[in-house]
This record gives C-alpha cells, structure tokens and sequence, in this order.
C-alpha cells in the first residue's frame, strides 16, 4: 500500500468574531495516500474551502493534528510553510489567476521566481516551455490570456501548478467556469498527471465531474458524511470518442 500523503486527524477549524464562534470543520479525520485521486464535494457551508486552505497549507487547524508526508505543519513558520507550498504543493483555480499582461510562458516561470530565485532565467524558461508542452500547449507559448480560450487558459494554470514539480495537486472547481467539452479534456489531463503518480484532491459540485476520480469525500457541517470508492469510474478518452461520435452523427442528420 502506498503511504499517505495527507493525514488529519480530529481537525477543527472554529473561527471567533467576539462572542461568535463559527465551526467550518468539525473533528475530521481524513488519509489520502500517494496516486490517489479524490474528489471532495458537499453543499455550500460544508466545510469544502476551509478543508482545502488547511490542506494547502493557506490556514492551519484549530485543532488536531495535519501531517504532510509525514511530517507535522503544527509549529511551522509562515516562511516554512511557504517553502512547503511552493516545494510539495501545486494549486488549480475555478478562475484561472493568470496575469493578462503576461504570456503563457512567464506565468508559468511566475513561481520560480518565488520557490527557486537562485534558478537562472534560462533554467526558468526551459522548465516553463517543458510545463506547457505537457499540458499540450507548446504551441502557445507567446500567447497571452485573451489569446487562449478558457480551457487553454486552465491548461496554462495547470502548467503553472506543475512547474515546480509538487507531489500533490490541489484543484478547487477547475472546471467551473468550462463547457463540457473542455471539461472533459481538463479531467482528461488530471487522469494522465495523475496516472504518472502525482496526488489530486480536488473540489467539485459537480456529481459527473467527481466520477472522473478515484475516491468521492463528501461533507456536510463540516464534517465527512461519506467516504467511497468510485466503482464505475468515468474516463476522459472514452467521453471523448462518444462525444465525438454523437457530434459527427449530427452532421450526418
């Protein structure tokens, strides 16, 4: 059995206005071990967003402990969790972030210029070039944002995510704001990283999107309601023949 990327144990997360005490997470207990592919749903107010800052290391438990890789968060610094961050972990946005001034290619260099400001400008560049080429955009290097459509300007996302080679991948509604289509490529492409050992969590409100995965979490009150392996897995390849098929037998009509 592979060993566990992320281990949390009795995690709360209370947040205090005065007298107010709001509790988004609720003595949650969660393992995700390394390859696996997990998607995280629940209403609004579940408790997804809060989960995914902790486990991104953007906010720390109230209490209960979070070991990354085995290793305890508890007493880290904000300068060390950073270093995590930019060394083990790679996000995915529902809105992209991408600068619009900048080409594809130097929004992709944009974290090494934060995680590794010793790496020249050529090492940056080549690492950037070979990101985008895995996510199938080596052609659209130069391009800025309003140059690409939305599915390319998530591919652009997903490389910058990459570049600095996480183990763990972390996806909040990455195909929120896509087509169908375009969402099938995008979790296409989440199958192929993940196949080649890279650890995705992911949240989604979508029922269809969540069966691209391995494993659906599923929250309510800030705490896990439901835990289970996807057993009629969807795959991207197969949703794109089909939905090629179904769309040349429509011209055909």
């Amino acid at each position: 059995m592979n060993p566990a990327t992320i281990q949390l144990s009795d995690v709360s997360k209370v947040y205090r206005s005065g007298d107010m005490e709001l509790r988004a997470v609720k003595n949650l207990s969660l393992e995700v071990r390394r390859g696996e592919f997990v998607a995280i749903m629940g209403p609004s107010g579940s408790g997804k967003s809060t989960l995914m800052n902790m486990l991104g290391c953007l906010d720390r438990p109230t209490e209960g402990t979070y070991l990354l890789d085995g290793v305890s968060l508890a007493n880290s610094s904000r300068k060390e969790l950073s270093r995590v961050r930019n060394g083990k972990i790679g996000f995915v946005f529902q809105n992209f972030n991408l600068l619009s001034r900048t080409t594809a290619c130097e929004n992709v260099e944009l974290p090494m210029c934060y995680s590794s400001p010793g790496v020249s400008a050529g090492e940056r560049r080549k690492r950037a070039l070979e990101s985008l080429e895995k996510v199938g955009l080596g052609a659209r290097t130069d391009h800025r944002p309003n140059q690409l459509s939305g599915g390319q300007q998530q591919r652009v996302a997903i490389a910058r995510a990459l570049v600095n080679r996480p183990e763990l991948l972390l996806a909040d509604e990455p195909t929120g704001n896509l087509d169908t289509r375009t969402s099938i490529e995008i979790m296409g492409l989440f199958q192929e990283l993940n196949d080649a050992g890279i650890t995705i969590v992911m949240v989604t409100h979508e029922l269809d999107i969540a069966a691209y995965c391995k494993r659906n979490v599923v929250m309510r009150d800030g705490r896990i309601v439901r835990d289970t392996i996807v057993e009629n897995r969807t795959f991207a390849r197969d949703q794109r023949a089909e939905l090629d098929a179904s769309e040349l037998q429509a011209d055909l009509v």
